[in-house]
């Protein structure tokens, strides 16, 4: 079995702002899980993209009752609210603008690209991005790089170098996404990329699928 972290840095299980969690009840049995699994602490990243306009005003709020409810059912898993932003013309520019950054462990963000289509970051260079943020005193993590079907590994090192941290799914390597993030996780794993490791939770599917590797 996987030695896992003390906190899981990625996950979707407050209810009803993403394509997470959408009922408290999926809540609180998504959080039952990562706590059974292990986990101390989980960072809440619910999206911010153009589907999901989630804001610290709506994230904060949620996990704190999230964690009201954990709390009441006794479920050891302490709440650290955040977000995983999205790198899209639509939403970053108005999220550096108005400041909606939630940074979590002090200082770090989690920031996603497009899966299949590099072409819907328009005008927005990530390296360049990655670079402002540490300008800014954030420390950029790359959530799961080994889904992104375009990168080349060239690409790849052009982020690392440009200073993010990469987040690996769990079940990645496994397969849970299919042979090609599978491969690309294994040589992102060799090469030294990785800093982190998160498991994405988003819905009992996800659960399922980590008791076979986990319990």
């Amino acid at each position: 079995m996987e030695r896992l972290p003390k906190y899981d840095c990625h996950c979707h299980i407050l209810p009803g702002l993403d394509d997470g969690a959408q009922t408290m009840e999926d809540s609180l049995y998504l959080a039952g899980r990562l706590a059974a699994y292990g986990f101390e602490r989980a960072v809440c990243t619910s999206h911010s993209s153009f589907l999901f306009r989630n804001t610290p005003s709506t994230v904060i709020p949620a996990c704190e009752r999230l964690q009201e409810e954990l709390d009441r059912a006794g479920i050891p898993l302490k709440l650290i609210p955040s977000l995983e932003y999205r790198l899209i013309p639509e939403t970053w520019p108005q999220i550096r603008r108005n400041e909606w950054l939630l940074p979590w462990e002090g200082n770090h963000i989690l920031v996603e690209l497009p899966i299949s289509h590099p072409e819907k970051l328009m005008d927005i260079d990530p390296a360049a991005e990655i670079r402002q943020l540490i300008a800014d005193g954030y420390q950029p993590v790359l959530a799961h790089p080994e889904r992104y079907e375009w990168a080349t590994k060239d690409y790849y090192k052009k982020l690392f170098d440009a200073g993010a941290a990469f987040q690996r799914n769990l079940g990645s390597i496994e397969g849970f996404y299919g042979p090609g993030p599978a491969e690309r996780a294994l040589w992102l794993l060799q090469e030294g990329f990785y800093s982190f490791l998160g498991t994405d939770m988003h819905n009992r599917k996800y659960a399922d699928r980590f008791d076979k590797i986990l319990l």
